[in-house]
């Protein structure tokens, strides 16, 4: 049987974290080498969203951990135990972390990516007004600005089209401008039609 088919068997056909029956996929709890049925796990999109921080944290949305902290299945332990860090300022949370167990090895495991020392805050490239921005998106210049290392000056209202994100850092997004590529910072760009 396929690993896949194990974990939908295994959950139901329902998010192993909120239960959900819509947009279920394969979820990867890492670090881990190979895919096994401990260390995947079988999620919604809403919560692989938060998880990897492209959609901000809903508190509410995440009640369900007081439920599946009690889990048998060693991924989700190791999902809740991450997420209940992250939200610890909920008294809820603070409180089922407290009364929650796993030993030394899965605890090592839930700590090895240090997602748990993050902050609920999402990774988002946002706009100078606090629009989300998105790979392919239409953005205008809020300033004039000097492209180092080059001649070309980007005026104040110019359109670049189908930008792309740069991965690590939210703050810069990449674009076209007089056929050049060039990195801009988000700060000083608005989202078309927002």
């Amino acid at each position: 049987m396929k690993l896949e088919d194990l974990l939908l068997k295994r959950s139901e056909q329902k998010c192993e974290l909120c239960q959900s029956e819509n947009g279920l996929k394969l979820y990867e709890v890492l670090p881990q080498s190979g895919n096994t049925e401990d260390n995947c796990i079988f999620i919604c999109n809403k919560c692989v969203a938060q998880i990897d921080k492209k959609e901000d944290l809903d508190s509410k949305h995440w009640n369900c951990l007081t439920t599946t902290m009690w889990s048998e299945v060693p991924g989700v332990q190791v999902v809740t135990w991450r997420m209940l860090n992250r939200l610890k300022n909920e008294s809820w949370a603070a409180e089922s972390l407290d009364m929650m167990y796993m030993d030394d090895e899965r605890l090592a495991w839930a700590k090895a990516t240090g997602d748990h020392e993050n902050d609920s805050a999402a990774d988002l490239h946002k706009d100078a007004n606090g629009n989300v921005l998105q790979a392919g998106d239409t953005i205008v210049l809020t300033k004039s600005l000097d492209v180092k290392g080059t001649t070309l000056n980007a005026k104040m209202g110019t359109v670049v089209k189908n930008i792309r994100l740069v991965a690590d850092n939210t703050e810069q997004i990449e674009g076209k401008i007089e056929g050049q590529t060039i990195v801009i910072l988000t700060k000083y760009v608005r989202k078309q039609g927002a």
